[in-house]
């Protein structure tokens, strides 16, 4: 006779690991952890000053320094929402996925530096970064949908969080070196001129040999994933609370998702409004004054706190609960903005700094196993680029229609460039108050269903 198992006596089941289980979990979490580790290497290096690099060396309006983030995140939302993500659901194959992203972006961001150091003109090679990073992007984003939907194939959803938690910390490890070393290469390591690591390609070349090294790993420690990759990492009978396959969302959970997605594009909004600007903003000599070096020390700080808070998100989402951590996360957020929109000290600076840092991790640690949590398996690639469309759709717009402008619009009339850059940071905490009240609202409406729910039961 065979006893149908119940999700509460399913809870009451202890995880049983064999030695060749626990073995294939150290393997498949090292591939995993070595892949983001690496790629928050390369970023670090890259990113950190690329906004600055546009700015002061090549000479764009800060509004079109806001381009480089914009405009690939709008062609990666698109390409992961109605291309790669439904890819991926058809054939189930996010570890090919990855890899074939990052061959073709190592390709296309090696393209990119011969092509904007041969151009002369100094704003048109500024334009030049600008398309081909957007080019390049169109491609990554088979990668970022690959890694999303992987991770939900691999663990169940008990270990998400904190395996989301853990990766997270090595791969703020990772950025911190990268951001570090990107200081210094920045101008030569005080050499030669700022803007020189990017200008004579060391930046560049850099970032192209770990996205090459980052696939090693992926390639020989993770597996394929899919539906049909049988989640051997804990205890079966545990795996059979996701066997949701053939499932739809309901109505319900249609509204839940959709006002989810909403509330977190807007929080978003709010914080990569200043993504592009807040280097410059440390940089300039009316303000803080400060040194690639000292740029360093701060980013490495938010950096610092990625890598402290990744070891207890995964706590934090199982103890409180994936919405109240959301919650926590962007209270940190607009702590972080008022603080830099406000302070006059550098150590306050640091602080801010840090709550971004801190804020960034349960942010996508909460978010993630909140939606984790309602996505059908058959729907993950399409689901979850959805998901990764607040993300990713967010980066730069705001920037780019409200910040980028008004900063320009306020310096051209007169106004102090330091105190041009303050009024943008009031604006991006104004857009994330926004999007945290509708998600407040949410949690709300919830919470009154549940209670009507139980009062009829």
């Amino acid at each position: 006779m065979i006893t149908a198992l119940t999700s509460k006596s399913l809870t009451k089941i202890p995880i049983i690991k064999s030695p060749e289980t626990e073995k294939k979990f150290d393997s498949v979490f090292l591939g995993l952890s070595s892949f983001q580790f690496l790629a928050m290497f390369r970023r670090g290096i890259f990113y950190t000053y690329l906004s600055i690099y546009l700015r002061n060396y090549l000479g764009l309006s800060v509004t079109a320094t806001t381009l480089f983030v914009t405009i690939p995140m709008l062609f990666s939302a698109i390409f992961q929402t109605f291309i790669w993500g439904r890819l991926s659901d058809r054939l189930q194959k996010r570890r090919t996925l990855i890899i074939t992203g990052e061959i073709f972006a190592g390709i296309l961001i090696l393209s990119l530096y011969i092509l904007h150091a041969l151009q002369t003109n100094l704003v048109l090679a500024g334009y030049i970064i600008i398309g081909g990073l957007t080019i390049t992007e169109i491609f990554w984003s088979m990668s970022n949908i690959g890694w999303t939907a992987l991770l939900s194939d691999l663990y169940p959803q008990k270990e998400r969080s904190t395996i989301l938690g853990r990766i997270t910390t090595l791969s703020g490890v990772g950025r911190m070196i990268g951001v570090f070393i990107g200081g210094y290469l920045y101008n030569g390591f005080g050499k030669f001129y700022k803007g020189w690591g990017f200008r004579e390609g060391s930046m560049f070349y850099i970032t192209v040999i770990f996205i090459f090294i980052s696939i090693i790993p992926m390639r020989f420690l993770v597996p394929e994933g899919g539906i049909n990759y049988k989640q051997t990492l804990s205890d079966p009978k545990l795996n059979q609370q996701e066997n949701n396959s053939s499932r739809s969302l309901s109505s319900k959970e249609k509204k839940i998702f959709t006002t989810f997605l909403i509330s977190l594009l807007l929080i978003n909004l709010g914080r990569n409004s200043i993504f592009a600007i807040f280097s410059q903003f440390l940089v300039l000599e009316s303000g803080f004054n400060c040194s690639s070096q000292l740029l360093s020390y701060i980013m490495n700080t938010q950096s610092l706190a990625v890598v402290l808070t990744g070891f207890i998100a995964g706590i934090l989402s199982k103890k409180f609960g994936d919405s109240l951590t959301l919650i926590m996360a962007t209270l940190m957020l607009i702590g972080f903005m008022l603080i830099t929109a406000f302070t006059t000290q550098v150590v306050l600076i640091f602080v801010g700094s840090f709550l971004w840092g801190s804020s960034y991790v349960l942010l996508s640690t909460a978010s993630y196993g909140y939606v984790a949590k309602l996505i059908p398996e058959t729907k993950r690639g399409k689901l979850f680029a959805y998901y990764n469309m607040a993300f990713f759709l967010s980066s730069g717009l705001a920037g780019t229609i409200i910040t980028g402008p008004l900063v320009d619009r306020l310096i051209s009339e007169g106004t102090l460039e330091v105190e041009a850059y303050r009024l943008a940071f009031v604006i991006g905490t104004i857009i994330s108050t926004i999007g945290f009240g509708v998600f407040l609202g949410l949690e709300i409406w919830r919470g009154k269903k549940n209670e009507a729910k139980n009062w009829h039961h």
